[in-house]
């Protein structure tokens, strides 16, 4: 599973012209699955959601959790995480996971959050989205969880 965080100031989804969740402070996360990851990948990220530490604490470092600040998670599904770009022009979606992995993939990830105390919205799985944010530094970070086993 690969995640990009946005550390953002707010963020919203929108669905055909419909705003379908939004948040303030926390982290957008774009959540691409791949054809090879397992409830493994999952956990994986969700404890390093939980314990990722990218909040400024009093002294301005990095140094809190999502949770320590009482922000919120907004993740959106987004296979062209996995779009491969080395050969021709156009991106390969070929490591990208079929639509029922991923989609419960993306949940059990969302899902498992929630047990953990998080505040967690969603975006619609498949859906054509219009992602909006105020980046909030700008801090982004990638994971990606078949690069730590």
């Amino acid at each position: 599973m690969r995640a990009v965080f946005q550390r953002v100031r707010k963020a919203h989804v929108e669905v055909n012209s419909k705003i379908v969740a939004s948040i303030e402070h926390g982290w957008l996360i774009l959540l691409g699955v791949s054809n090879k990851d397992t409830m493994e990948d999952v956990e994986y990220l969700v404890d390093k959601t939980v314990g990722l530490r990218a909040f400024s604490d009093d002294e301005g470092r990095m140094n809190l959790s999502v949770e320590q600040v009482g922000g919120e998670i907004l993740v959106v599904s987004q296979f062209t995480l996995f779009g491969d770009c080395r050969k021709g022009r156009r991106p390969s979606f070929t490591d990208a996971a079929a639509p029922e992995l991923a989609n419960f993939l993306y949940e059990e990830y969302a899902r498992l959050l929630c047990l953990k105390g998080l505040k967690v919205k969603t975006g619609v799985f498949q859906a054509m989205m219009d992602v909006s944010l105020v980046n909030d530094g700008p801090v982004t970070l990638l994971l990606d969880s078949q690069k730590t086993f």
